[in-house]
């Protein structure tokens, strides 16, 4: 890999998403599990739990980056727009620097929705193990 590269890859807010997420974390909070307290607030629905996104994040780099021999080390997110239950998202990630010295890769990345809004940026770095 080297600087300039793109990669790109497609989730889906599925209700398995959701519900795992629900199990899992056990996170049920109003604004994502009522959908008259989420409307209450001027959404269309309940929102997904934004740490969805970190989970699609981690997926990415373990299973869709070109080496198995990396390991997620930082990883910092910025919600622009609320995310919804069926949403589809596209994961667009730049890989923007190589630091030789300590084996570090930097990367930046956007999600954006069904309607080719961004929903959240950020970046994340992976080292070479």
């Amino acid at each position: 890999m080297k600087a300039g590269d793109k990669f790109e890859t497609h989730f889906a807010v599925s209700e398995a998403v959701y519900q795992g997420f629900l199990e899992t974390f056990k996170d049920r909070h109003p604004l994502h599990t009522d959908s008259e307290y989420a409307q209450g607030l001027g959404f269309q629905g309940i929102v997904m739990h934004g740490n969805i996104l970190n989970g699609f994040v981690s997926y990415f780099v373990g299973e869709k980056l070109p080496a198995t021999d990396l390991m997620l080390i930082t990883q910092e997110i910025q919600y622009l727009k609320p995310v919804f239950l069926n949403d589809s998202l596209v994961l667009k990630v730049s890989l923007t620097e190589w630091h030789e010295s300590v084996k570090v890769y930097d990367f930046s990345f956007v999600f954006e929705n069904q309607f080719q809004k961004k929903v959240a940026k950020g970046k994340f770095q992976v080292k070479k193990i």
